[in-house]
């Protein structure tokens, strides 16, 4: 019989108990090591205490795996109550075993508020390379698998909190994490936030000392796999096409009535020593939204009021309709309908830099307001994860690059942005950043308003997993193209 090796974070909350019976009742466990940070003792049988200061750091994972004499592993991310479903280990050993995966993880049942519904998870692919990749809370190693990597690529490495990151990504490289859609486990949701309020967690400047670490990892996988680009960039090529202005601000809407004005003036009141014009694509809005730009459009003439003739663009399709319209500037720079530039310097930041350093995109940095355009935390989000020499890299990592977002539009013309309304930009990003230097601003130039009208304030786990499932091929496509160019 196959046997189980379980990780289990200790608490001191009521539903420990319960969580921990289920493993040491089961014949196939025959050990459960529990993790705590110091004086608890371990006396329930099959089971072993460990002290640690951190459940994921490189130490606590080498001083367990090292231990682990069984077949398997099941890592519990999470101190959170888990109820196994009917025959759930049973299961879990049965399809490590017929696929030979690296790693099983399922679908589970999650308890919010009191209820409960399913939560489905996403298929893990070459491109699931980002640190917050949902698992769920039961991870399922095949120890044979895990041995492997470890001899091949070394020990999980000396981080604090990214170790168990980097143990997954290791066992990726020649093995399957392999999704089982059935519901073997229920767990009780701490963190009942909406989905756009999680959103930042990863940019809160508390977290950057994990975020250095993350990077790390990461990097060392992308050099694993064949995939890490050195920093060593194609010059931009200088364009010959003559532009109406040196500057488009670019503005796809749809049903804005209530911000698209704002951030419209917002641009009127650029000062710059370069013309520049703002060329808003209204995606067939039925609001007042035609109404209020026709109003612009007429009193100002750098306002271009755009309706595309298609009926199936999304953002970057409507961006791609500003990008090869003959008003577009030699530089195509972004504005969400909802946002605002927070000063009158912020085109002029933007194009300096362009014009000094040559490069093929320019990303600047937000503060995150509210409805009222008062800060809200975590307040600047300035991306410094981004770096000269590693932030093509790193990019891979992350879900976002900032904004606003500026384009050379004669490279934009030669790529475009996918037609979708969501990763659009970071698509032609990280497309640009395979061959050319990306500039950055890291002070604040824009505010990004955050508001029950924003598209991602509260999404269905089905929307969340489809956006993340798209980002992730997004990340596949990158990443075998850069294996590609690596190769030749």
């Amino acid at each position: 019989m196959s046997s189980i090796t379980v990780l289990l974070p200790h608490s001191t909350e009521g539903y420990y108990n319960q969580t921990l019976s289920q493993f040491t009742a089961s014949p196939l466990v025959a050990k459960v090591v529990v993790a705590h940070g110091g004086g608890v003792t371990v006396a329930e049988p099959k089971c072993a205490g460990i002290t640690v200061a951190s459940l994921t750091s490189g130490k606590t994972l080498n001083a367990v795996l090292s231990a682990v004499k069984t077949d398997y592993l099941l890592f519990v991310t999470q101190a959170q109550s888990i109820t196994l479903n009917q025959a759930a280990l049973e299961r879990f050993v049965q399809v490590a075993g017929d696929t030979g995966a690296g790693m099983v993880y399922s679908d589970f049942y999650e308890v919010k508020e009191g209820k409960r519904s399913e939560h489905p998870l996403i298929e893990h692919q070459l491109g699931s390379v980002r640190d917050n990749f949902d698992f769920g809370a039961l991870l399922f190693f095949d120890m044979r698998s895990v041995k492997k990597a470890l001899k091949k690529f070394g020990k999980v490495d000396a981080v604090e909190r990214a170790g168990l990151y980097d143990l997954r990504l290791k066992v990726s490289v020649e093995h399957a994490l392999f999704h089982l859609q059935e519901y073997l486990y229920t767990k009780t949701e701490s963190d009942v936030r909406k989905s756009g309020e999680k959103l930042f967690d990863y940019v809160d400047p508390r977290n950057r000392q994990v975020q250095v670490e993350l990077e790390k990892v990461a990097t060392k996988h992308l050099k694993n796999i064949g995939a890490y680009l050195k920093p060593s960039f194609a010059k931009v090529p200088v364009s010959k096409h003559p532009f109406p202005v040196e500057a488009s601000v670019i503005i796809p809407v749809r049903n804005r009535e209530r911000t698209v004005g704002e951030a419209v003036t917002s641009v009127l009141a650029q000062k710059t020593d370069f013309p520049f014009n703002i060329i808003v694509v209204d995606n067939h809005s039925t609001d007042r939204t035609t109404e209020i730009l026709r109003a612009l459009a007429a009193q100002d003439p750098r306002v271009k009021h755009i309706v595309p003739d298609r009926h199936d663009l999304g953002i970057g399709g409507c961006w791609n309709e500003a990008v090869l319209s003959d008003q577009c500037g030699r530089y195509a720079v972004q504005l969400d309908s909802d946002d605002l530039y927070s000063g009158p310097d912020t085109l002029q930041r933007i194009v300096t830099v362009f014009r000094k350093e040559k490069v093929a995109m320019v990303i600047g940095s937000y503060t995150l307001v509210n409805a009222d355009l008062q800060p809200i935390p975590p307040g600047l989000i300035d991306h410094k994860e981004w770096t000269p020499a590693n932030g093509r890299n790193n990019a891979l990592r992350i879900n976002g690059l900032g904004a606003p977002r500026a384009f050379d539009t004669a490279l934009l013309r030669t790529i475009l942005l996918p037609n979708t309304s969501y990763g659009e930009d970071y698509a032609v990003a990280l497309r640009l950043s395979r061959r050319y230097q990306i500039g950055r601003i890291y002070e604040s130039l824009y505010h990004c308003r955050r508001w029950e009208g924003n598209t991602d304030a509260a999404l269905p786990i089905e929307k969340i997993n489809r956006n993340d499932l798209y980002k992730d091929a997004v990340r596949t496509i990158e990443i075998r193209a850069r294996q590609r160019m690596n190769r030749r």
